[in-house]
Formats: C-alpha cells, sequence, structure tokens
C-alpha cells in the first residue's frame, strides 16, 4: 500500500499581487479583494467540511491588511507559510530589499501564531541568487517556488553557476527541502484573464479539463510510485468563484476516495526529512 500525500496550499495575495503589477485602479484592486471579503469563508468552510489541512503562503501586506481574514485562517489550524512582504518577485529586489521583506513578514507570522514561518513560497516562484542563503540564515525548513521534480521533495542547491555559452555548474545541496509546484497545478494561469499594455493572459479555460488534469496528476503518482507529495496552488480570489468552488470540491472529494492522505506543507516536509535525513556533503 502506497503513501500518496497531497498538499493544498493557498497564495493569500488578495490586493498585494495586482499593486506589485502597478495595477492599483479600482477595477484590479476589486479582483483582489473578491479574496478576503467573498472567497475567504467558502474556501475554509469547504476544508472543513472535507477535514482538509491546507498550508496558506500570506504576503506581510495581506497580513497587516486584512488581519482579522488572517486570523480566522490560523484558528482554523491551516499553515501559515511565507510569501514575501510586496508580492514583488524575489529575482527583482536588491538583497537588502529581499531580507527586509523576510524580516517584516516573519514579525507578523510570529504575531499571529507564535513563532516564525517553517516555509517560504516566492512571489511569481522567481527566487534571486541571494534566496537560498536567506532562507537558511532566517531558519526556514521548506522552499516551495521550483519545479525539478513532480512528486518527489529534494534538496535545494546553492552556488550553481548558469552562463549561456558555457557547460552548467551545479552548487551543493543544502539543508533547505523543496516542496515542488507546477504552473500546471496553479489556478492562476488556467482561470484568470489579465490585459497589461504588453500582454495577455488568456486563461478562463473550462474548469472540467483543467480538473481532469488536476485529477490524473494524482491518479499518476498513485499508480506509478511508492511515496510521494502532490502540491496544488490555489488563490483565493481565483480558486473562490462559483463554478471553480464546485471544481475545488470534486477534486477534494476525488482525492479523498482515491486514497490521497491531505498534509500540509510542514508536516510532508517532515515526512521526507525522517525518510531521507539530511547529510551534509
Amino acid at each position: 500500500m502506497g503513501h500518496h500525500i497531497v498538499c493544498i496550499t493557498f497564495d493569500f495575495d488578495a490586493i498585494s499581487g495586482w499593486i506589485a503589477r502597478g495595477m492599483t485602479t479600482p477595477g484590479p484592486i476589486s479582483r483582489g479583494e473578491f479574496g478576503p471579503n467573498v472567497a475567504l469563508p467558502r474556501i475554509l468552510a469547504l476544508l472543513r467540511k472535507y477535514d482538509v489541512p491546507a498550508s496558506w503562503f500570506i504576503p506581510g501586506h495581506t497580513l497587516e491588511t486584512y488581519p482579522e481574514q488572517c486570523r480566522q485562517v490560523c484558528a482554523a489550524g491551516h499553515e501559515i507559510g511565507h510569501h514575501g512582504w510586496t508580492h514583488r518577485p524575489p529575482a527583482s529586489l536588491s538583497r537588502e530589499q529581499e531580507e527586509d521583506e523576510l524580516t517584516r513578514t516573519n514579525e507578523q507570522i510570529i504575531k499571529l501564531t507564535g513563532r516564525g514561518a517553517c516555509g517560504y513560497r516566492s512571489p511569481a516562484w522567481d527566487l534571486s541568487p541571494h534566496s537560498v542563503d536567506l532562507l537558511l540564515q532566517h531558519g526556514f525548513v521548506y522552499d516551495s517556488s521550483m519545479m525539478g521534480d513532480d512528486y518527489t521533495p529534494y534538496r535545494v542547491r546553492r552556488g550553481d553557476i548558469i552562463e549561456l555559452e558555457k557547460p552548467a555548474v551545479f552548487g551543493r545541496q543544502t539543508r533547505l527541502i523543496e516542496m515542488p509546484i507546477s504552473w500546471s497545478l496553479d489556478d492562476f494561469p488556467h482561470f484568470e484573464f489579465i490585459r497589461t499594455p504588453d500582454t495577455i493572459q488568456q486563461g478562463l479555460m473550462n474548469a472540467g479539463g483543467v480538473l481532469a488534469n488536476w485529477i490524473d496528476d494524482f491518479n499518476y503518482l498513485r499508480d506509478n510510485l511508492e511515496w510521494g507529495v502532490l502540491t496544488y496552488t490555489f488563490h483565493p480570489f481565483v480558486i473562490g468563484r462559483g463554478h471553480r468552488m464546485l471544481t475545488l470540491e470534486k477534486l477534494l472529494r476525488t482525492l479523498k476516495d482515491g486514497g490521497a492522505i491531505f498534509m500540509t506543507l510542514e508536516d510532508a516536509a517532515a515526512e521526507y526529512e525522517r525518510r531521507n535525513p539530511f547529510k551534509p556533503g
């Protein structure tokens, strides 16, 4: 009998993602407000109905702007993870700015939960050359921003040298555990229509087709690996719309019936650590 773990995660960006894109007019801000004001109670009720613990990655901006909603997430027993302070990708920040965001948000997380975050997820999944060092220095156990595997956590390297016209030189593994993610398991690119002066993200996919993909990724894990972790990423203002809430419920029900074991990313990372203790090399 295999041990197939599913981690349901939420990036609770609220309005911070629009602000970071420079989209601060009432239209985009109202899209972000849908998350804390409308979607959150629906999602918490659904997680409670299926007894699913989730991991919520919350930017400091959301923690300070919507403290009551963040308290509700914490009171429901979910993990609170770190998602920057602004929603700017760390790769766009200086080392000092990135460290300031780590510290400032962790202060809010300590206020809310009594301890610093165990896990970090970078906004837009784009780490900087400094991120791994900073995460180790600030005591993080895992990161969830990279895509080097689909079902098996792994140790994050530091010190890669990647140049255009030379073979890659890979750095050494660190203690930091990667809990990998994928754009295909994220609701945002499938569902959100975004128009900027430079780009259009089409989004607006049929939820049934997306659901079939999400379920098949679990089926492959269950049928082909003895042990593994599958991580889904949702955003309250995206998944919280009516037809998508029905999709999320079908997903949870199907996974549960298929033998999935629901865990927070923190607990899944701890299980990986037990199975694969770190050996400094």
